[in-house]
């Protein structure tokens, strides 16, 4: 089982990933809550955030469960696989992470409100892991779409870090990086725990409040 694990917490190298496809996987067409389409354009004056943070069916109901998100989806992201199936990622040998991608009006929520919710909501000192999902797919990750969103991830990811330290956690293992290629996920992921509001969510955070929303700035 170690030795199991410690395979899984490795990414795969570009060179021996699984091939995947040219074309997309079929998904859902339209969001099971708010029935807006699924692969809806960004409407002009909105911005896009997407998330790495464990089990994607309990990191999306958490950015939803705010109810000022305008849209949100599931998907793979972050690996060398083209268009790769939940299988697939399972194996950890596509490199993907599952994430999180938002649609959000940022007069509605701003992005510190989405970094303080990202940093609550899951333990990012874990590593290729988050609880008991273990694997390269479950790591902690912030793929930012322009240079500001990726200056205030910085600043936050220093504040919590902190905040975590001060506390007794080891060093905050989340990746920034520019955000890549997002493959949705197949269409009974999208929105689970909406569709099956018992499922299993492996989603924690730490108890550490990150101080982003109460008085000090991301940057």
């Amino acid at each position: 089982m170690f030795l199991s694990d410690r395979r899984k917490m490795q990414m795969v190298a570009p060179q021996d990933a699984l091939p995947g496809r040219p074309d997309p996987i079929a998904t859902a067409e339209t969001h099971f809550l708010s029935g807006l389409p699924l692969k809806s354009p960004v409407p002009e004056g909105f911005e896009q955030a997407m998330f790495g943070m464990g089990c994607f069916w309990g990191a999306e109901r958490r950015f939803w469960s705010t109810g000022r998100v305008w849209l949100t989806m599931v998907g793979y992201a972050g690996g060398y696989t083209p268009n790769p199936t939940y299988r697939e990622t399972c194996t950890q040998m596509t490199g993907h992470n599952e994430v999180v991608r938002l649609i959000y009006d940022p007069r509605v929520i701003a992005y510190d409100e989405l970094l303080k919710l990202f940093w609550e909501g899951h333990d990012p000192t874990q590593g290729m892991r988050q609880g008991n999902d273990v694997g390269s797919t479950y790591r902690s990750g912030i793929y930012t779409y322009s240079e500001d969103q990726a200056e205030r991830a910085r600043a936050s990811r220093d504040i919590y870090a902190k905040a975590l330290a001060a506390r007794g956690f080891g060093a905050v293992t989340t990746e920034l990086l520019p955000a890549p290629v997002f493959y949705y996920a197949e269409d009974y992921h999208q929105q689970y725990l909406a569709k099956t509001p018992d499922g299993y969510c492996g989603l924690g955070g730490t108890g550490v409040a990150c101080p982003i929303g109460l008085g000090v700035g991301a940057r």
